[in-house]
């Protein structure tokens, strides 16, 4: 008698996604600890293989071994791979060989995308997926041949031309993995305006989401612009802007970081040291040597990260507007939570709290536990490398490769419940009840 043990085996579109996030990330474990993938010919250690794999796919960017140095091109090329199927979402690659095989798409298919994306509705997504990719392809082309005005002169063509492509995709998938070597980043090119720039736009562009460049691309005026890309384009400016303004106050005398450089060098590295904590991870200065308040500040940055339906992770800039907008109107004594002219339902509402809320539990947790494992370490380290990880950004202050065996596990697994989400997974493991008939009488209970 053969039983079918996948026959009653149901999976929601949350849990598929989740799912085969890790596959992918498994995969590229297994080629990452070959030999054919390390620069000394050697078996590159499991863990470590898999800590490069989970970075790459959930587009975070804290290495345990030097990215420049330790792979050879064949594991730096799975690397590049695993970034670009991390950040675009493992169904648009999906979606986009079944174009190319003339096969269907279900509605099943149509589904998953609609959860990869992080889109409305199914209608007009395969038409949404077209556009995404070759969007995608297009400003990675136009971003390489900027870097490669700077990289063929310095390295020459074949490596100029490799370097440049690498770091387009890694900067507008905010992967902030780099090939520079000593965990340098971009540092070196800190006096680079050329380079600074074009990382600094991609990771916008990549953070934006999909959904807010399409509609920049119809725009067909201020108000036909939905109430999600007035939001993000609104909130990603203010973050940008005053975060720069402030990192220029914070390092503008700081002999460790831009006291030295002249004026408009300080000006690009504090815009750039704005951008790249949400949630990119390249850095231009050196984030140990920060002063307290711009570490403090890159902190809170890194924590809110990109935008929903984008290549970045973190919180969320639509899920902080609405908890801004929620508490500004509750203070007005306002019934609902409005913006321009329009209101949001509380199942919205309920949903960017209760994000917020495992957000900051997970990093407690997260943080708690690091502190048992790594007893070395200053909370700082700790809270910023817990962070770091949960808004798949990358930055460090330098504890990544001290990591204990204990300790790389648990930043792995941050890694990956920051780039599906959070709430994601909780929705992924729970098993949703339809709405019941009836309601619970109400009472109150005092609050502050």
């Amino acid at each position: 008698m053969q039983i079918n043990f996948t026959k009653n085996i149901k999976l929601n579109a949350v849990q598929i996604l989740s799912i085969g996030f890790a596959l992918v990330i498994l995969i590229g474990a297994v080629l990452l600890s070959l030999p054919i993938s390390s620069q000394s010919g050697e078996f590159t250690n499991f863990l470590d293989s898999l800590f490069t794999s989970t970075t790459s796919v959930c587009v975070t960017g804290l290495v345990t071994v030097d990215t420049g140095t330790h792979w050879n091109y064949f594991g730096k090329t799975v690397i590049m791979i695993l970034i670009q199927v991390g950040g675009l979402g493992f169904m648009a690659f999906a979606t986009l060989i079944a174009l190319l095989l003339g096969k269907k798409i279900t509605l099943k298919e149509r589904l998953l995308m609609q959860e990869a994306l992080n889109t409305f509705n199914i209608q007009g997504l395969v038409k949404m997926v077209k556009y995404v990719l070759v969007f995608t392809f297009s400003v990675q082309f136009l971003g390489a041949l900027l870097y490669s005005t700077q990289f063929i002169p310095q390295f020459g063509i074949g490596k100029g031309i490799y370097y440049s492509i690498f770091h387009s995709i890694s900067a507008f998938c905010n992967a902030g993995i780099d090939l520079m070597g000593d965990f340098s980043s971009i540092t070196a090119y800190s006096n680079n305006s050329v380079v600074i720039l074009t990382t600094g736009a991609l990771i916008v562009i990549g953070g934006l989401g999909f959904t807010v460049w399409s509609e920049i691309y119809n725009y067909k005026g201020l108000r036909k612009l939905t109430l999600h890309s007035k939001v993000v384009i609104l909130v990603t400016g203010i973050l940008i802007i005053s975060g720069a303004v402030l990192m220029f106050l914070f390092e503008f005398n700081n002999p460790d970081t831009m006291k030295s450089m002249g004026l408009k060098d300080k000006l690009i590295n504090s815009l750039f040291a704005s951008i790249t904590p949400r949630t990119a991870g390249f850095n231009s200065i050196s984030t140990t040597d920060m002063t307290m308040a711009g570490r403090f500040l890159t902190i809170v940055l890194m924590f809110i990260g990109g935008s929903p339906g984008s290549t970045a992770g973190g919180l969320k800039t639509s899920t902080v507007g609405i908890l801004i907008l929620t508490i500004v109107s509750t203070i007005k004594g306002r019934e609902d939570t409005e913006i321009f002219g329009k209101r949001l339902s509380k199942d919205t509402v309920y949903r960017a709290f209760s994000l917020f809320t495992i957000a900051i539990g997970l990093v407690l947790i997260v943080t708690m536990i690091l502190s048992i494992t790594e007893p070395g370490a200053t909370f700082e380290y700790l809270l910023y490398e817990t962070i770091s990880a949960f808004g798949t950004v990358g930055l460090s202050l330098g504890l990544t490769t001290n990591l204990s065996a204990i300790g790389k596990v648990i930043i792995i697994l941050t890694m990956y419940c920051g780039r599906v989400g959070p709430l994601t997974i909780a929705l992924a493991l729970a098993n949703r009840k339809k709405k019941s008939g009836y309601k619970y009488p109400e009472d109150k209970i005092l609050i502050g």
